[in-house]
């Protein structure tokens, strides 16, 4: 990308992409929790614990507050992911199943389970971190293929001087 890109544009990218990216992981997620995986989504289980005290706890407009925060969180982790990247010349799916799999120990491995919201990987239910790690994966690849898009598109409309 264009080291001259501001800041700006770069976070409005990422976050694009990032909230994007969060959609599509929201579906892998659905599908393990379908398939009897587990039965909260784990962002949900992360607002029940931090607002409630407890993952078990339900809260009036639990699924708006984890919709909300999923996709906030989706958007700053493709900001950082943009932010970071923003001096390479090029972006793509290698890059992006790192940053997946980086965001999956962070989370599940470190934070989540601190808080008590899940438990940690080795302790969880196999499917449900199956799951956690599919939906990571495929937020890191369209977390990166979308930034590229979204570079390719404003590399082509600049015009050349």
């Amino acid at each position: 990308m264009d080291p001259t890109s501001s800041r700006t544009v770069v976070a409005a990218d990422g976050a694009a992409a990032g909230v994007a990216a969060t959609v599509v992981m929201t579906a892998v997620l659905e599908a393990g929790r379908r398939w009897s995986m587990f039965h909260t989504h784990p962002p949900i289980r992360i607002i029940r614990t931090v607002l409630a005290g407890s993952p078990e706890r339900r809260l009036p407009a639990e699924v708006v507050l984890a919709t909300v925060a999923h996709l906030g969180y989706g958007a700053s982790c493709g900001v950082l992911f943009a932010l970071g990247t923003r001096r390479r010349r090029m972006v793509g799916p290698p890059q992006g199943v790192g940053y997946g799999l980086l965001l999956w120990f962070a989370g599940y491995g470190v934070w989540v389970p601190a808080i008590g919201a899940v438990p940690p990987p080795q302790r969880d239910q196999p499917g449900r971190q199956l799951a956690l790690v599919a939906g990571h994966l495929v937020y890191g690849i369209v977390l990166a293929e979308g930034l590229r898009r979204l570079r390719d598109l404003r590399r082509a409309a600049t015009p050349l001087t």
